[in-house]
């Protein structure tokens, strides 16, 4: 596909377009397939529509969601060590949303003058247009480079490197994804980067059952609404006449798997259609459909599969209870 490009601001600024509608590129095909699967599931990237999106953000001000603050934390205390280890002349970052984080690992990478480029990469063309807008006016002489597609199939149309790389997927993404999807991505990254680039990570670890559940079932219901607006996503985009209210939020921690679910279940017994796909979906009492898995980690389980992809680790950042992590890796010579 020949990228569209754009020129935003007071700065340099392109942005391509590889996927025209976003995340929901695939979303026909991704719903037929995961309603018509047992158990039932759907990807997590299609929660994030503008209320999605508006929801998420309250999440991480939740008492009771601790990974957005924590991972902060760690960036703010030592995104400038990082930036002094790699010495990039750009950095990619992989979902970046608002890219409020990344202000600690822009900020002294330009102020040292070691590289004066950003890349981020987002399904969200608003977001892509919208955060490079923000940071084209917050750095003189930021180079932005945006790319609107998808990481688990556009890594290839990342423009070729201005020097040394320093590639940022941060957030607890990549969580997101099992074992086998992870390997994927992750020999995918590592064959984006030449000898002196690195590869920035950040993971929710391992830890107490009762604060993993916490932070997926808060007290004032946001997550709630925020797995059952996947409901409305469909039926805005698939004309579907799911009802949000059948279904109740269901969050807990499989510890065999090391991860959280996030399910919706059905309260009654139901037939829904989708029109735009010719289907009808029924649901039995209490039948669950799967909308996100959130993979916890150990700094051991984490290396064990870098390692496994040729990937070196080359530093290792918590915040002060240990909560997250950000690892620094680079690839093996």
């Amino acid at each position: 596909m020949t990228p569209a490009t754009a020129e935003h601001g007071p700065e340099p600024v392109r942005i391509d377009v590889h996927l025209r509608e976003g995340a929901l590129a695939s979303f026909a095909d991704d719903v037929r397939s995961g309603l018509g699967s047992d158990p039932k599931a759907i990807p997590p990237k299609y929660f994030y529509d503008a209320r999605g999106s508006e929801l998420f953000e309250q999440i991480t001000a939740l008492p009771e969601y601790y990974p957005t603050r924590a991972e902060q934390s760690i960036l703010d205390a030592a995104g400038a060590e990082i930036v002094e280890l790699v010495r990039p002349s750009e950095i990619v970052e992989l979902g970046p949303g608002s890219a409020r984080k990344t202000d600690a690992l822009l900020r002294p990478m330009v102020e040292s003058g070691y590289g004066t480029r950003y890349v981020p990469v987002d399904v969200s063309e608003s977001s892509v247009e919208q955060c490079a807008r923000r940071l084209a006016e917050q750095y003189e002489g930021l180079e932005i480079h945006g790319l609107v597609g998808d990481f688990e199939h556009h890594l290839d149309e990342i423009p070729p490197p201005a020097g040394r790389r320093l590639i940022a997927f941060l957030g607890g993404t990549i969580g997101n994804l099992d074992e086998p999807e992870r390997r994927r991505l992750l020999e995918a990254l590592r064959r984006q980067l030449h000898p002196d680039d690195r590869l920035l990570v950040g993971t929710d670890l391992v830890k107490d059952r009762a604060q993993l559940e916490a932070a997926y079932n808060d007290a004032a219901g946001v997550t709630a609404e925020f797995n059952r607006n996947l409901l409305h996503v469909i039926n805005a985009n698939l004309r579907a006449d799911l009802d949000p209210d059948r279904f109740e939020h269901v969050a807990f921690y499989n510890e065999g798997e090391r991860r959280i679910e996030m399910w919706l279940r059905a309260r009654e017994e139901m037939c829904a259609r989708i029109d735009a796909l010719g289907m009808d979906v029924g649901f039995e009492p209490g039948e669950q459909f799967r909308t996100e898995i959130s993979c916890k980690f150990t700094r051991e389980t984490l290396e064990c599969e870098y390692r496994a992809v040729g990937l070196r680790p080359l530093a290792w950042y918590t915040d002060p209870d240990g909560l997250f992590a950000l690892s620094l890796t680079g690839p093996e010579t």
